[in-house]
């Protein structure tokens, strides 16, 4: 199986470049597999025809075996509230294309998987906590994201929908919010709230800015996830999607812990070495109260668990950020 020939949306992303990076070091079923990182100045995958250029000039026209669907336009919370239109129709015309076009392609006669890499804000506002996957449909998303969420989740559907008439073979994941060195800590508007939080108090260390002001008043709380454990729960759905039943049944990828943001900002804070004061502005938004996700299905059919301790993560993370910036 060393042949695979591997796609990798957003290959040049925070978490598309994470997953490159395992595909070349990983071994089992997809060891040795060529991989191909799209990115979108080289193929518009809102657009139709640019989508049906990629599957036909991957590998020099060779067919994919399989597809990760890494790619996505994201941001914080302002983003998302200035770009809801936006954020709906680029999730969800990437999504359509790429599965439709997949499918054009003839790719699920030959066994080709399709991963889709979907969004802990499509669970609803009022889902009981730790989310779990059969709540998906249970209501509305947090209207903060609500546009997002809901392109992210009719990708996973429209995956399920293929599956069951055209017998694409296909797995979906659902990640926390991840972290990690090469996020994109500079953009301050997309940035996510791990690498924001860095950024603050790395930079405010180094300046000896007296103050640093975090959003809303601390009291949500999060789970985060390393990147390169997200990468490597991706590629064991990946496994099942081209070796299993194909059945694209969503799938928490989470670490297990859960922190509130006053204690992350401390947390974060006490490794970046910045002794001055944290202030909140209550002023502006925090999200949902409570975010975590039930791991249980990960570990049955996938046999993955998160491997990197919150404190290890940060560290790294921490130490690649003063090395860039």
């Amino acid at each position: 199986m060393s042949d695979h020939r591997v796609i990798v949306t957003g290959g040049g992303g925070f978490l598309g470049s994470a997953v490159v990076r395992a595909l070349a070091s990983m071994g089992g079923p997809l060891a040795g597999c060529e991989t191909f990182a799209v990115r979108s100045r080289e193929y518009d995958l809102t657009d139709r025809l640019a989508t049906r250029r990629l599957y036909a000039e991957a590998f020099g026209g060779k067919p994919a075996t399989l597809v990760i669907h890494c790619a996505g336009a994201v941001g914080g919370i302002q983003a998302n509230k200035d770009q809801p239109g936006r954020f709906f129709f680029e999730n969800a015309a990437m999504a359509m294309n790429l599965i439709e076009e997949f499918r054009l392609a003839k790719l699920p006669e030959r066994g080709a998987a399709f991963v889709h890499v979907g969004s802990m804000t499509s669970y609803p506002a009022d889902a009981p906590i730790p989310f779990r996957e059969q709540d998906l449909w249970r209501g509305y998303p947090d209207a903060a994201s609500a546009p997002y969420a809901v392109a992210k989740l009719a990708g996973w559907q429209m995956l399920d929908a293929y599956h069951r008439q055209y017998g694409v073979r296909g797995g979906c994941v659902i990640p926390v919010n991840l972290y990690g060195p090469g996020d994109n800590i500079a953009d301050v508007r997309n940035a996510h709230v791990c690498g924001t939080l860095i950024k603050r108090f790395v930079d405010a260390q180094r300046s000896g800015t007296p103050e640093v002001v975090n959003w809303g008043d601390g009291s949500p709380t999060r789970e985060f996830l390393y990147v390169d454990d997200a990468a490597a729960g991706i590629l064991k759905a990946s496994e099942r999607a081209l070796l299993g039943s194909g059945e694209p049944v969503p799938i928490n990828l989470g670490s297990g812990e859960e922190i509130s943001i006053r204690d992350l900002s401390a947390l974060i804070a006490r490794l970046a070495g910045y002794a001055g004061r944290v202030a909140w502005d209550t002023t502006k938004p925090g999200g949902q109260p409570r975010r975590c996700l039930d791991t249980t299905r990960a570990r049955e059919l996938l046999g993955w668990s998160a491997q990197t301790p919150l404190e290890v993560g940060l560290r790294r993370t921490i130490e690649w950020y003063r090395g860039v910036s």
